[in-house]
């Protein structure tokens, strides 16, 4: 039972290979997205050195075309940190779940790991630990490939300019959305977990409908994380 514990904490370099390969195909999605990114933000008139730094930097594609919506001669640097930390305040749900974990790694391997964590590559080796594989590469290597590909977009928004005018026609601003949902129906399938996304999903629709913009990626997730404290997993 400890080698099988220790296994799980695992991390080598042909583990995050693998998982750099892994999320390649995904990656050519957020490659699109990236350059809509960098073509939204040069509009906005940030210079190109700001734009690349940023998706280099923050890696966070959402917050980052909020940021653009906030931009202006003067930038009201409050409203912009609370809704790039609502949006973003699903990674402190994901440091969660990774916790049991994560609290086997050195502070300084731990912190590196989750330097890369998306939704997708979180996802992902939330399902490779459920099986009680180590999944620490496929977080690592799946998230350097979103993170590199992301850059990669984000330099060819800015140089070619108008490529992509309108990201949602092709359907781009689906593409992560409909990934999850691949990930959820192909997980674990019981009547605590449908409860649980079914709650997570009605308070994240009500709170879109009826409380400030980029609020209900908050609401859904805490309202999940309530229903599923309220109905504990039965210990095997």
């Amino acid at each position: 039972m400890a080698d099988a514990e220790t296994n799980l904490h695992e991390l080598n370099g042909r583990m995050v290979w693998d998982g750099f390969r892994q999320l390649i195909p995904l990656s050519v999605f957020v490659t699109l997205f990236g350059a809509a990114f960098g073509l939204a933000a040069v509009q906005a008139g940030l210079d190109d050195v700001t734009i690349v730094a940023m998706s280099t930097l923050v890696f966070a594609g959402a917050s980052q075309f909020a940021a653009l919506e906030l931009w202006g001669e003067q930038v009201p640097i409050i409203t912009l940190a609370i809704t790039v930390f609502a949006i973003n305040a699903r990674h402190l749900l994901m440091g969660a779940t990774l916790y049991p974990w994560l609290s086997q790694l050195p502070p300084g391997r731990r912190y590196g790991v989750m330097l890369t964590a998306s939704d997708a590559n979180w996802a992902m080796s939330m399902q490779v630990f459920n099986r009680g594989q180590p999944g620490f590469g496929l977080l690592l290597g799946g998230g350097l490939a979103l993170w590199s590909f992301w850059v990669v977009g984000t330099w060819l928004g800015v140089y070619f300019g108008g490529v992509i005018q309108d990201p949602k026609s092709f359907g781009l601003d689906m593409v992560m959305g409909c990934f999850l949902l691949a990930m959820v129906a192909g997980g674990e399938k019981n009547l605590r977990l449908l409860f649980i996304w079914l709650i997570a999903a009605a308070a994240s629709l009500l709170a879109w409908h009826f409380l400030p913009e980029n609020s209900h990626v908050v609401v859904g997730a805490l309202a999940g994380g309530v229903a599923g404290t309220f109905w504990m997993e039965q210990s095997k």
